[in-house]
């Protein structure tokens, strides 16, 4: 019953709105000097004015005037206003010539006018008053935002905060010099990117809205940079509404500032058609499928339309996840999830033999420094004979490309995980002369942002634990990439390898780990030292302060990618290297495991001696 109450009494208010519009059309057409006139005209008038009221009337319903949500009304509904009291007009006024009636054509002009703008002031007045109540419900929940870009994503994003949201707009930020000190709805641009510190300070805001679609990652990082020092809380658009040209955007599309945008560089570019080329069509292989870069890669892979992925790795639930979340995307018949330990050969030949793959990733390994330092034998079984299988059987079955993800780790080694992942660089090496007909190649990267051995999970843990965040010193540094940025490099790099390459990815400028606590905290509305403590713990066996990308003896050669570089390392004789590598994965005593790691890298020094 509730449902008719609204519409029943706009009826009613529109029948009062269109009698009164006639009557006072008549009062200004005939004032009081025009009686005489008045009087003649009256009869006709008042016999026809429910005709008139009647013609206005049937408009107003076909232009669904009464079933549309007021509340919200913006232009679009306005104009159907307009169109409905003008099919009103030209309805009564072929009824007037119907009938012959007799009245001044200035009746019919003021009487639309006033209709008009009566029915229009009526649905303001809705709006308004349902405005003002939801406003008062909303008292003393308010959030103060700023919103940084006065165009049309930032006019769409306030008035669907307007309109459904407990937050209030106090004001917008833009670059443009022309907008300054303007109003965008009633709200004042505040001024530039520059003035976000000392507006936030001045007007208490709790909120920032990053709303500008175009803006190139560089300056998201600068602006990201800036709000949040602030200490607010920053909203951000997702990458999907930078293709739209008027994008329909609400604050349920937002998504809160991440670590990952303080870092991000603009998108890389990609040589599509050459990834294509050797990825199209073909049976993948990814290991460590389930993992944060064995995972990504499969996205990217599946991107550019092979013909089977296997999914492959040792852990059933990180697998399981992958699985489910390719397959709500792509024909089951193309993904392949097979549970293996890469350490298994026989197991991993009746994958070779059964799917013969012709490109693999190479991605299994164990990455936790700290833990393999106490480990090493699991190091060395892992990724030392893992990778041996995965290479020699891709060289036996002749797999066309095989990928290894190597790490800044395995230059100038200090730990079991960085000594055995330059053991592997150098397996790749080795098999890359004994199989010519596969290309054996290794990419070599820093950090991951948001991988399970970053540092960026276990800040968000301990901050969400009231903290301390553990730092291992204050001078640390490192490199880091987000995944997807890296994984997308690794597939270039795979379609430039001839065979026998080490490549090293452009990691940017290596970022103080000090740095990215504080930037953490900040983001989740916290102050460093202050609502979070930074405990320095120092450094654990294994550790550097500072990851090398290359040793001084390397250098680099430069590729068609300006993010991808070559390493000058020498070739490995496999003649030379098989032996000993046997020798390493059959060792069973720790300390005789280090020292044939030594033999092998002589620039390493294991911390147990």
């Amino acid at each position: 019953m509730r449902k008719y109450l609204l519409p029943g009494f706009l009826f009613l208010l529109d029948i009062i709105i269109l009698a009164m519009s006639g009557w006072l059309s008549m009062l200004i057409r005939f004032p009081e000097g025009q009686a005489e006139q008045f009087y003649y005209y009256l009869p006709n008038f008042t016999v026809n004015l429910p005709a008139m009221i009647g013609c206005y009337m049937v408009c107003y319903v076909v232009f669904h005037l009464y079933n549309r949500i007021w509340q919200y009304a913006g232009l679009r509904e306005l104009c159907y206003v307009v169109a409905a009291n003008v099919g009103g007009l030209l309805f009564f006024l072929a009824y007037a010539v119907l009938v012959n009636l007799n009245l001044p054509r200035s009746i019919y002009i003021m009487t639309f006018f006033f209709a008009t703008s009566g029915v229009v002031a009526s649905r303001l007045g809705l709006r308004y008053v349902y405005r003002r109540v939801k406003r008062e419900d909303r008292m003393g929940e308010n959030k103060e935002v700023l919103i940084i870009g006065a165009g049309d994503a930032g006019h769409i994003i306030m008035q669907d905060i307007q309109n459904r949201d407990k937050r209030r707009v106090t004001g917008f930020i833009d670059d443009d010099p022309l907008k300054q000190g303007k109003l965008l709805n009633g709200v004042k641009v505040l001024g530039n990117r520059h003035q976000v510190e000392s507006v936030v300070e001045k007007y208490n805001i709790k909120e920032i809205i990053i709303a500008i679609p175009s803006l190139p990652k560089t300056e998201l990082q600068e602006l990201a940079n800036i709000c949040s020092r602030t200490g607010c809380e920053v909203l951000v658009l997702p990458e999907f509404f930078k293709n739209l040209n008027s994008p329909s955007i609400k604050m349920g599309d937002l998504r809160p500032l991440a670590i990952e945008d303080l870092l991000e560089r603009e998108t890389i570019k990609l040589d599509l058609a050459k990834i294509g080329r050797f990825l199209t069509g073909k049976v993948v292989l990814v290991t460590g499928a389930g993992g944060s870069i064995g995972s990504e890669i499969c996205r990217q892979v599946l991107k550019r339309n092979p013909k089977q992925i296997i999914l492959l790795g040792r852990g059933e639930n990180s697998i399981y996840e992958i699985h489910q979340e390719l397959k709500r995307t792509y024909p089951p018949e193309m993904l392949m999830p097979r549970i293996i330990n890469v350490t298994n050969r026989e197991a991993l030949e009746k994958v070779f033999k059964h799917f013969q793959p012709q490109v693999v990733f190479h991605a299994a390994a164990h990455k936790h420094v700290p833990l393999m330092e106490h480990q090493p034998r699991e190091a060395i079984l892992n990724n030392v004979r893992g990778s041996w299988n995965v290479g020699e059987l891709a060289g036996q079955y002749k797999v066309e490309r095989l990928v290894l993800i190597s790490t800044d780790k395995a230059v100038n080694p200090t730990s079991v995980m960085g000594a055995t992942k330059r053991v592997t660089e150098m397996i790749m090496q080795a098999l890359n002369k004994k199989y010519p007909q596969t290309k054996y190649m290794a990419v070599r990267f820093g950090n991951v942002l948001g991988s399970r051995g970053s540092v960026v999970p276990l800040f968000k843990r301990q901050i969400a634990e009231g903290g301390p965040v553990t730092v291992t010193d204050p001078e640390m540094k490192r490199y880091f990439m987000t995944i997807p940025e890296a994984s997308q490099l690794v597939l270039e790099a795979a379609a430039l390898g001839e065979g026998g390459e080490v490549f090293v990815l452009d990691m940017g400028q290596p970022v103080k780990i000090v740095d990215l606590a504080r930037n953490m905290i900040r983001l989740s509305g916290l102050e460093p030292d202050k609502d979070i403590e930074i405990k320095f713990t120092g450094l654990r066996p294994g550790e550097k302060l500072f990851e090398e990308l290359l040793t001084a003896e390397e250098g680099t050669v430069a590729t068609k990618n300006k993010l991808i570089f070559r390493a000058n390392i020498k070739d490995q004789d496999p003649v030379y290297l098989r032996p000993k590598i046997q020798q390493l994965v059959d060792c069973l005593d720790t300390e005789e495991c280090m020292r044939l790691l030594q033999d092998l890298l002589p620039t390493y020094t294991p911390n147990h001696f």
